[in-house]
């Protein structure tokens, strides 16, 4: 089952985020440090306590087994970009032992639903250049790739 998460599910959020981190340093060492978490316990509340910031877990019998981390952006009056409500996917992670059973997937939905009943023209996330699977994952899931961010290392 998914559902918003609560403060109670902050000791297993990051214990989640703590495998994305491992995934991305193996990715990007020179970017990721290993062993951390991109969020400690007092900033996981305030985003959970944050109706712009929804946080999704995946719930079997009370053991989260996977999480959205997501971000509500609205642009308004811009001179160059049309009025647009936007869900962005800041992280989404299926606990490494539950792989397989169609979580990530369950998660997905979810976000894509709660997005259009609150109005949002898209969704949009970014994947690390090397998460093969994460992208073929949200291919499978019709996503398409939006921009291309580029970097050259001095």
């Amino acid at each position: 089952m998914v559902r918003v998460a609560n403060a109670h599910d902050i000791p297993r959020i990051l214990s989640l985020l703590h495998q994305v981190n491992m995934v991305h340093h193996r990715l990007r060492p020179d970017l990721f440090k290993p062993h951390t978490t991109k969020y400690n316990e007092a900033e996981l509340l305030a985003l959970i306590n944050n109706k712009q910031t929804p946080i999704f877990v995946y719930d079997d019998n009370n053991e989260v087994l996977g999480y959205a981390f997501c971000q509500l952006t609205e642009v308004t009056g811009d001179l160059l970009l049309v009025d647009n409500k936007t869900l962005y996917i800041d992280d989404i992670c299926v606990d490494e032992c539950a792989r397989g059973k169609h979580i990530g997937t369950a998660l997905f939905r979810f976000v894509k639903q709660y997005a259009a009943s609150v109005g949002c023209h898209n969704l949009t996330l970014n994947v690390w250049a090397g998460n093969d699977a994460a992208a073929a994952f949200y291919r499978s899931m019709g996503m398409h790739t939006l921009k291309t961010s580029m970097e050259l290392i001095l």
